[in-house]
């Protein structure tokens, strides 16, 4: 198993992805993010098939910092209960060295 992840959200409008990425960059909790959009979403809420526009918000982190991103991006979020998707991944080991680099809390 990796020690690598991408989590993956999706947001109503682009600002507030570009708020929830900062934030999670800032606070090293990811190395960073992109933002793709709009997407068209399909999907069933609250026992209702719908269709929207959304904003997807992709991150890379570590397994180890996962969950206080997690709880980040529950926090912040503008949704209740927003998906909210951590997939494995593995990719260069410069690349991954990065990801390790940069979300690794700073000393005080």
């Amino acid at each position: 198993m990796t020690d690598y992840v991408q989590v993956s959200t999706a947001t109503p409008a682009r600002e507030e992805a570009v708020s929830l990425a900062q934030g999670a960059v800032k606070a090293r909790l990811a190395a960073g993010a992109q933002i793709i959009g709009p997407v068209t979403s399909v999907f069933w809420h609250l026992g209702e098939f719908g269709e929207g526009e959304e904003w997807k918000l992709l991150l890379t982190t570590t397994k180890e910092r996962y969950a206080e991103l997690e709880s980040y991006l529950l926090g912040a979020h503008p949704w209740d209960n927003p998906e909210l998707i951590a997939t494995p991944i593995d990719g260069a080991p410069r690349c991954l060295a990065w990801i390790a680099d940069n979300v690794a809390p700073e000393a005080d």
